[in-house]
């Protein structure tokens, strides 16, 4: 290796440094805390005392919340990813439009998802009032009378799931970004050949959209078994009403910050990380089957 050689990987080196120091200091160092203190007895006041698997002995069999934290996790992962992949791919649609103001439309359905988390979560509350609110009133114009939403232990969870949908201006980018890459003479090839509107989405389009697909279902699921903020407004540490908004982190932060059981919260933290790790490669090994990459069909 020449001087000039060595002084650029020195070069390089440096750049990279600093992130290379925060991965561990902010990233690798908590993860790997947090598995040890799994294995304790530890508060923030007291120096953590081995105890073995007691933690995760205590979440299987004891703690009665814990099943009911992983039902709501559960129902709300599984209905909201696929709600939220379909709306963000239609809002996306309707944004790829050839329209006057588009460009405006794009800035307005993206702001809403830069809203702060807790500004949002109250507005919707206001707009799901069982009286008065905005969605009962547009409900009863029609002739249907709303549900009392977040104070409805049966209409919390599916009230939650369309609150998220606050957010899919961002996924929405990102699937507009896909449209966009799409080759128009594609579908003006399949126009000339008679095709419908339909006939080239489900032939041309969304068979592109794979891997966009792809990227947005897997951040979309992580992102779901995550979901805190919301679900702490409306709900409160203990999830009314009756448990129905006690999501898996919600209870994780109760045992932490309500509770000071650092060990019992590590554990759940680890159990929740080799779940959505297991989901997530699933989801990869079943690309082979349902995700096309166009560089794959053209070699």
């Amino acid at each position: 290796m020449s001087k000039v050689q060595r002084n650029e990987a020195l070069a390089g080196f440096a750049f990279v440094l600093p992130w290379v120091i925060s991965l561990f200091i902010f990233t690798a160092y908590p993860v790997l805390a947090s598995f040890y203190y799994s294995f304790t007895q530890y508060s923030i006041i007291q120096e953590p005392k081995w105890i073995g698997f007691e933690n995760y002995t205590t979440m299987f069999t004891v703690d009665p919340a814990f099943p009911v934290s992983v039902y709501n996790s559960a129902y709300y992962a599984f209905l909201s990813v696929p709600l939220g992949l379909a709306s963000s791919l239609g809002l996306a649609l309707l944004l790829n439009m050839r329209v006057r103001f588009i460009g405006a439309y794009r800035t307005l359905f993206y702001l809403a998802s830069l809203t702060p988390p807790v500004a949002g979560t109250l507005i919707f509350l206001v707009m799901f009032q069982p009286r008065g609110g905005l969605i009962n009133a547009i409900l009863g114009f029609f002739g249907i009378q709303g549900p009392a939403w977040f104070t409805d232990a049966n209409w919390a969870k599916p009230g939650l799931i369309l609150l998220s949908l606050w957010g899919m201006g961002a996924s929405s980018l990102i699937f507009l970004a896909g449209l966009k890459d799409i080759p128009a003479e594609l579908l003006e090839a399949a126009s000339i050949d008679g095709a419908t509107g339909w006939q080239r989405f489900w032939k041309i389009t969304l068979p592109l959209l794979t891997p966009v697909i792809l990227y947005n279902l897997v951040t979309g699921v992580i992102a779901s078994f995550q979901v805190f903020t919301s679900a702490l407004v409306i709900g409160g540490t203990t999830g009314r009403p009756q448990e129905s908004l006690l999501m898996y982190f919600v209870h994780l932060y109760r045992n932490a910050f309500r509770y000071f059981n650092m060990g019992y919260a590590s554990a759940m933290a680890v159990v929740l990380f080799i779940v959505v790790l297991v989901i997530t490669l699933l989801i990869f090994r079943s690309t082979n089957r349902w995700v096309f990459y166009e560089s794959e069909h053209k070699e």
